[in-house]
């Protein structure tokens, strides 16, 4: 059954939705196992605007999301929306598609573009944790707390005292932790409700509750 499923998506979606993230819970299967889920509120999306090979050089459409106040947006923002007769929106992203005479400006997308059991590659910023010593952001092990020993959480040597007699790039050592955008892939969708535009998805997502989140239909 799942094998049809995937062939059924297959054929049919090729866009991302931006949506943000209600938050983790679990469920049970029909054979009693839990199963860790993110519940995620995808859309409604509209597209603002389509490109083509002959106008841009690629085929793509750009969608938007998150109503908003004229406001928060420049004039060049709010002239890119207006000139198609769009309400102003907060977020605008692109996603690359083969068929883009398919589509048409002002076109509402919602979850309906995706089913149960499908694949989705789900991209957002992860959470800040500020500045992170070795131990916490590159997983070091610790010098010896007793006897004598200074070394507990230091870094240990990071370079050579002569040629080069500096630090080469790339050197794991402490710093800004976080707050960077990662790329989760294959996770399994398990239920679509479109009457609330929600989805969820078997396993975790980046970021907090609340945290923008790209979903993109996984091509594997």
């Amino acid at each position: 059954m799942l094998i049809d499923i995937v062939y059924i998506w297959r054929n049919t979606v090729s866009v991302g939705l931006l949506g943000n993230k209600i938050g983790m819970t679990q469920i049970f299967d029909e054979s009693g196992n839990i199963i860790p889920v993110t519940i995620l509120k995808i859309g409604p999306c509209v597209i603002t605007q389509i490109k083509t090979v002959l106008t841009d050089g690629y085929n793509a459409i750009q969608i938007g999301y998150g109503v908003t106040s004229s406001k928060y947006l420049s004039q060049p923002e709010l002239g890119h929306l207006q000139k198609s007769n769009i309400q102003p929106l907060k977020y605008l992203k692109e996603f690359r598609i083969n068929n883009p005479e398919e589509y048409t400006v002002g076109q509402i997308l919602n979850v309906e573009s995706f089913a149960a059991g499908q694949l989705v590659n789900i991209t957002g910023k992860t959470n800040g944790k500020g500045f992170s010593g070795l131990q916490k952001r590159h997983n070091f092990a610790r010098g010896p707390m007793t006897h004598g020993s200074k070394n507990h959480r230091a870094p240990g040597s990071i370079g050579m005292g002569t040629s080069p007699g500096r630090v080469l790039p790339g050197k794991k050592m402490a710093g800004q932790m976080g707050n960077k955008t990662a790329n989760i892939k294959k996770l399994k969708v398990i239920q679509v409700n479109s009457d609330e535009n929600i989805i969820v998805v078997k396993g975790s997502v980046p970021g907090k509750p609340g945290n923008l989140l790209s979903i993109d239909s996984s091509q594997y």
